[in-house]
């Protein structure tokens, strides 16, 4: 089969390429970019469209096995593909955990009969995500898992974390962490600050993190290994991800669109869907991240989908479980608060929520280089519509955009050479 997309302005910053054209995929991969004519290929017409490399969510939530009720991996999947994503990875704090060879298998055999997203795991670094021994992370990454994590808790023991560190260094593979100093966190709800005071709930100070963050950072020089920290919420955490970088330090970072975007000040509306770890920080550490953003010491944007169950979100906050959706609305957000805004350019998004991510992961996707899996967005940066949980594809609703209108939407989206998304509709699929 062979499509060809027409008249787009191709943004692919593997190829340092901004220019308008015409891109040709022919046996699931990308044949050539340039003027080009086929009148046996099925056409896209990409006229006042931007057309660029899958976009790539590096951290997600899918819930199965165990929670099917809040996510699958297939639903998960069909959010991605209508959020724009080609790929995504998920995360291994399922029910068992997805760890080793089997649980790694499992997704990949889950995702293939979705023929959605592609869905690449993340195994646990410890067993059961109970932070006392190394899980099977050999035969997890030989499996098919992309990285490690035990996202959703830290790993407390700084031993256990180097030895994590020095094995997946084997597999040139990064851990990726979820830093959270939980003596310090204890039971806090939201950001310790102003607001938390007002509003008479317990705080989870910045340092939290930061410590956490610093911590990992010397253990990633000293075995000189790669270091991944997830969902970046401070600026003290910037400041030290950024003197690690200026030193040669192997690390990188994220930061998701709700960290960019909102504040501690919505927590005072007591929704339930305002409740995420890490949580929303002060106007002051926002404005530190999107400096970060602009000045490129941030790597990616992920949207850190958490899916929970309506009847645990609908309870009163301090009870309510840590989480929010974001599949559906990550390009949105970032094209209408951070793009249109004049934080970042066109390219700098597709990089951070693309390229990079490809990178960091060590996919063979991100890019639009001849050969290369057909893995393609097709988005209208201008098209403006409003936040509708009840129409998503993902089987939860905490959403915290809900009736926000954006200017940015996903029109096409192919994954290896077929087109799974247009025009509203997913297109085959399970």
């Amino acid at each position: 089969m062979k499509i060809l997309i027409k008249n787009g302005r191709i943004v692919d910053p593997s190829q340092n390429l901004d220019s308008h054209g015409d891109v040709l995929i022919e046996d699931e991969r990308i044949a050539r970019i340039g003027s080009i004519d086929d009148r046996e290929a099925t056409l896209v017409d990409a006229k006042g469209l931007v057309v660029c490399p899958g976009l790539i969510d590096m951290h997600t939530h899918l819930r199965e096995p165990g929670r099917e009720d809040e996510e699958t991996i297939a639903t998960g999947a069909r959010a991605a593909i209508a959020g724009g994503f080609t790929s995504i990875a998920c995360m291994a704090n399922t029910e068992p955990p997805i760890e080793g060879e089997g649980g790694t298998r499992f997704v990949l055999t889950k995702a293939r009969q979705a023929r959605a997203a592609k869905v690449y795991p993340v195994a646990a670094v410890t067993k059961g995500l109970k932070g006392e021994a190394l899980a099977e992370i050999g035969s997890a990454i030989k499996a098919g898992a992309v990285a490690i994590s035990d996202d959703g808790l830290p790993i407390r023991n700084s031993s256990l974390m180097r030895r994590a560190l020095e094995y997946v260094s084997i597999f040139g593979k990064p851990v990726l962490a979820h830093c959270e100093d939980l003596a310090l966190s204890g039971n806090g709800v939201m950001h310790e600050g102003e607001v938390s005071t007002v509003l008479g709930m317990r705080g989870i100070p910045a340092e939290a993190e930061a410590i956490a963050i610093a911590r990992d950072i010397m253990l990633a020089v000293l075995t000189r290994s790669r270091l991944h920290v997830c969902h970046l919420s401070t600026s003290q955490g910037v400041e030290l991800l950024h003197e690690a970088k200026r030193k040669g330090a192997a690390v990188t970072c994220e930061v998701t669109p709700h960290h960019l975007v909102l504040t501690d000040e919505s927590v005072r509306t007591f929704d339930t869907a305002m409740k995420v770890n890490p949580p929303l920080r002060s106007q002051t550490h926002v404005a530190a991240l999107r400096r970060a953003l602009k000045q490129g010491i941030i790597d990616a944007i992920a949207s850190d989908h958490a899916p929970h169950a309506l009847e645990e979100k609908d309870q009163e906050f301090a009870l309510a479980p840590f989480g929010m959706i974001g599949l559906e609305t990550t390009l949105g957000v970032v094209c209408t608060h951070i793009y249109h805004e004049g934080i970042i350019s066109l390219r700098s998004m597709v990089e951070l929520l693309s390229t990079n991510p490809a990178r960091i992961l060590g996919l063979n996707t991100g890019t639009l280089k001849e050969g290369s899996p057909a893995d393609v967005t097709i988005f209208d940066p201008r098209l403006e519509w409003v936040v509708e949980p009840s129409q998503f594809q993902s089987r939860s609703r905490n959403c915290p955009f809900s009736g926000w209108k954006l200017k940015g939407k996903v029109v096409t989206v192919i994954v290896d050479g077929r087109i799974v998304f247009r025009e509203g509709e997913i297109i085959g699929g399970s």
